[in-house]
């Protein structure tokens, strides 16, 4: 058996904020198979299309999210509005991107973790 692991436990006001990018701030506890992020988005916030190997749940707690799923030039595109107490399942590679409709405070589970993720690297194009 390997070295037993040390639970973690926090205040979301305790942990470091980074702003990866406008009008988003995000906090995150990292383990070894998961990771959560308690997110803040600004009302206007347009998160770029982008995708990644993670396999995410995004979860509202306030607010209201637009989320566009597929490639620009896909057929199969498609636009999906959640709010609070509502969640989206966003499968690895799939591209997808959002609009905050207003202020909205969202928790991401992404499962592998990692330090750098969709949003740190948009698409090109």
């Amino acid at each position: 058996m390997g070295n037993p692991r040390a639970a973690q436990a926090a205040a979301w006001s305790a942990l470091e904020v980074d702003r990866p990018m406008h009008l988003l701030e995000r906090r995150r506890m990292i383990g070894e198979r998961a990771m959560i992020s308690h997110i803040t988005l600004f009302k206007g916030c347009d998160v770029p299309m982008h995708q990644h190997e993670n396999e995410q749940f995004s979860v509202v707690i306030s607010g209201r999210l637009r989320f566009t799923l597929g490639r620009p030039d896909a057929q199969g595109r498609s636009v999906v509005e959640i709010g609070p107490g509502e969640v989206i399942h966003l499968p690895s590679g799939l591209p997808h991107g959002a609009l905050a409709v207003e202020e909205t405070v969202v928790l991401d589970v992404f499962s592998p973790p990692s330090a750098v993720t969709g949003i740190d690297r948009p698409l090109p194009g």
